[in-house]
C-alpha cells in the first residue's frame, strides 16, 4: 500500500474502485449505497468550500457532530486542503464546546444541525464574530444576528476539483504534517489536545489491517462515535486501507435492527456494548440457543473487536461458546490508538492481544506499560510540561500496569486508578468491578476506598433482573426507593458480592455497599466517551451515599 498519508490513501481508493460501494448510509428506514466516486465528489466540494473560507494548510477547523455521513465527508475534505482537524464530541454542553474552539485556534466551526447550533448560539456571544460557523443542515438559528449558512447548499454552488488536481495536492503532505488535535476527556482533570499526524494514523491503521485476514467482502458496521479516536482509526481509516464497505448505524439505539439489514461482517464496540447484548439474550432466555448471537447481529458476523475498557471474563466466554470471537485490543488516544490487538488466529481470555506490528512495547520496574513507535503521538497542544510528562526518553508513559501472559499484553490496573487503603495495600477498582458487573443483578459498579480502612462500592442495579426477583420473592414494595432499601434486596446484593469476590484477598473485599437509584451516564459527564468512569465525578456526586459507608 503506498501513500504515508490520510489523503493518499483516500485517493488511492477512489482510483481503484470508481463506482464500487464504499459506505452504507440509512435513509428513509433503508441503507442506501454510496460510491468511492459520489464520496469524493462531496469530499472535494466541502474542501473547495473552506478553501473559499481562506483556511490555510495547519489552520484548525473545529467539527462538532453526532456520526453521519457528513462527519467523514468534512474530515477528509480538512485533510484534503492540510489543515488540522479538530473534533468535538457532540454530548459536551455549550461551554466545553467553546474551550476547546478557542484552545485549538480553530479558524471555521462546523455544526452537524439544529441542536448543535442552538448550544453554540447560546455561548457565542460575540467570540466568534470573525470565525466562519457552518451547519450541514439548513436551519434559522442566528449567531450576533446573522444566519448559520448551510454547508450542504454552499457545496452544490462550488466547482470541485478534478482527481488528477488532488493527487498533486497530496504529494504536498508530509507524514510529519499534524492531522488532528484529540482532547482527551480524561477521567479526571482538564483535556489536553492530543496532536496525531497523517503517518501516526496512517501506521496504525495500516499495522491493524496487516493483523486481520486479508477478506474482499468486509463489511463493518460502525456506531461508536467518530469524535473518538477508537472510532475513527479503527473503523474509518481501516477502511480506507481496505477499500472495503462500512455502514453507518443510524444511532446507538438502533445498533441490532440496523444489523439486521447491514449483516455485518465485523463490529467494533465497546465491552458496555456487548455486556448489553449478552443480558438481553439471557434475560430472553436464549442464551444456550446455538448461532443465536450470530444470528441477532445479521447472520453473517465473523467477530467483534472491543476496545475502550475492560472486557468481563463472561462476555469474552459466552461469545466464544457461540463461535462468534470477540477480540480485546488495547490503546490510548496518545497512540493513536491502538498499542495491542487480539487477531481471530491469537487471541486469549483475559489478555488484551500482542503489540501491532512496528510497536514496542515494556514494561517497567513499577508495572507500567510503556511503547514507542510511529502511533505515539507527536505531543499536547499547547502543554508542553504535559507532554514532557507523558514522553521520557521516547517512550510514553502510558500509566497502565500490565505484564506478560505467554506472549500476551495483560492490563491489571490504572496507575493513576490504583486504590491505596490506610493500612498501605495497592488495589486495582478495575478489576474488582469487572467481577461485579459479571452478575446479573448489578449493572454498574464503582469502588471506593482510597485512604480508607476498607473498600466500598457504588452498585447500579439492573431494574429489570430485580424486578423479576422481587416478583418470584414475592416481595411487597410500591416504588423503587423501597425495592433498593428492603432488607431481603440488601441481604441478596451483599450475598451476590461475595460470591463475585471470593477469589480475591481480605483486603479486596468489599466491605459495605450503596444501590443507586439510577445509572452513570455520558450525558451527565459521569462516564468518558469511551464510557470509563469519571470517578472523581461520580465521587462527588455521590459524596454523601459515600460517607454513609464509612
Amino acid at each position: 500500500m503506498s501513500g504515508d498519508n490520510l489523503v493518499s490513501v483516500f485517493l488511492q481508493r477512489v482510483a481503484e474502485r470508481g463506482d464500487r460501494g464504499a459506505l452504507l448510509i440509512k435513509q428513509q428506514e433503508q441503507f442506501v449505497s454510496i460510491t468511492w466516486n459520489q464520496l469524493f465528489s462531496d469530499v472535494s466540494a466541502a474542501a473547495a468550500v473552506l478553501d473559499q473560507l481562506d483556511v490555510e494548510p495547519g489552520n484548525r477547523v473545529a467539527l462538532v457532530s453526532e456520526n453521519r455521513y457528513e462527519w467523514i465527508v468534512c474530515d477528509l475534505a480538512i485533510q484534503m486542503i492540510g489543515a488540522v482537524h479538530v473534533p468535538i464530541h457532540s454530548t459536551l454542553s455549550a461551554e466545553q464546546v467553546v474551550w476547546q474552539i478557542e484552545h485549538s485556534g480553530s479558524k471555521v466551526v462546523l455544526l452537524s444541525g439544529t441542536d448543535q447550533a442552538t448550544k453554540l448560539a447560546q455561548q457565542a456571544e460575540s467570540k466568534f464574530t470573525k470565525i466562519p460557523i457552518l451547519c450541514f443542515d439548513s436551519n434559522d438559528i442566528q449567531i450576533d444576528g446573522q444566519k448559520i449558512p448551510s454547508l450542504r447548499s454552499m457545496m452544490g454552488s462550488t466547482v470541485a476539483a478534478d482527481l488528477s488536481i488532488w493527487e498533486q495536492v497530496a504529494q504536498t503532505i508530509s507524514s510529519d504534517d499534524l492531522a488532528t488535535i484529540l482532547y482527551t476527556s480524561g477521567t479526571t482533570g482538564e483535556p489536553k489536545g492530543v496532536m496525531l499526524t497523517h503517518g501516526n494514523l496512517v501506521s496504525n491503521a495500516r499495522s491493524t489491517v496487516e493483523s486481520f485476514p486479508t477478506e474482499a467482502d468486509v463489511c463493518q458496521l460502525s456506531f461508536l462515535p467518530f469524535s473518538h479516536v477508537f472510532s475513527r482509526t479503527c473503523d474509518i481509516y481501516t477502511w480506507l486501507e481496505r477499500g472495503t464497505v462500512i455502514a453507518l448505524a443510524e444511532r446507538r439505539e438502533t445498533v441490532l435492527a440496523d444489523c439486521a439489514q447491514v449483516r455485518p461482517s465485523m463490529v467494533t464496540g465497546v465491552p458496555y456494548f456487548y455486556d448489553r447484548v449478552y443480558r438481553h439474550l439471557v434475560e430472553t432466555g436464549v442464551a444456550d440457543q446455538p448461532g443465536v448471537l450470530r444470528d441477532l447481529f445479521g447472520g453473517k458476523i465473523r467477530y467483534c473487536v472491543s476496545g475502550g475498557a475492560a472486557l468481563p471474563a463472561h462476555v469474552f466466554e459466552f461469545f466464544r461458546s457461540q463461535d462468534v470471537p470477540l477480540l480485546e485490543g488495547y490503546g490510548m488516544t496518545e497512540c493513536s490508538p491502538v498499542i495491542a490487538l487480539s487477531t481471530p488466529e491469537f487471541y486469549k481470555s483475559g489478555c488484551v492481544g500482542r503489540p501491532l506490528t512496528g510497536v514496542e512495547v515494556k514494561i517497567a520496574a513499577d508495572g507500567e506499560i510503556m511503547t514507542r513507535g510511529p502511533h505515539v503521538m507527536r505531543g499536547y497542544w499547547k502543554d508542553d510540561s504535559g507532554t514532557e510528562e507523558i514522553l521520557r526518553n521516547g517512550w510514553l508513559h502510558t500509566g497502565d500496569i500490565g505484564c506478560w501472559d505467554k506472549g500476551f499484553l495483560r492490563i491489571t490496573g490504572r496507575k493513576k486508578e490504583l486504590i491505596i487503603t490506610s493500612g498501605g495495600k495497592n488495589i486495582a477498582p478495575v478489576l474488582i468491578e469487572s467481577l461485579l458487573t459479571q452478575d446479573p443483578l448489578i449493572l454498574q459498579a464503582m469502588v471506593i476506598g482510597d485512604g480508607r480502612k476498607y473498600l466500598s462500592a457504588l452498585i447500579v442495579p439492573n431494574p429489570d433482573t430485580l424486578r423479576d426477583e422481587i416478583i418470584s420473592q414475592q416481595l411487597v414494595v410500591s416504588n423503587r426507593a423501597e425495592a433498593l432499601a428492603h432488607p431481603t434486596v440488601l441481604n441478596l446484593y451483599n450475598q451476590r458480592i461475595k460470591e463475585r469476590l471470593v477469589g480475591l484477598s481480605d483486603y479486596e473485599q468489599v466491605q459495605k455497599f450503596f444501590l443507586l437509584d439510577r445509572g452513570f451516564t455520558l450525558e451527565s459527564g459521569e462516564l468518558t466517551p469511551k464510557l470509563s468512569l469519571r470517578r472523581k465525578v461520580i465521587e462527588s456526586r455521590f459524596k454523601l451515599e459515600i460517607d454513609t459507608m464509612y
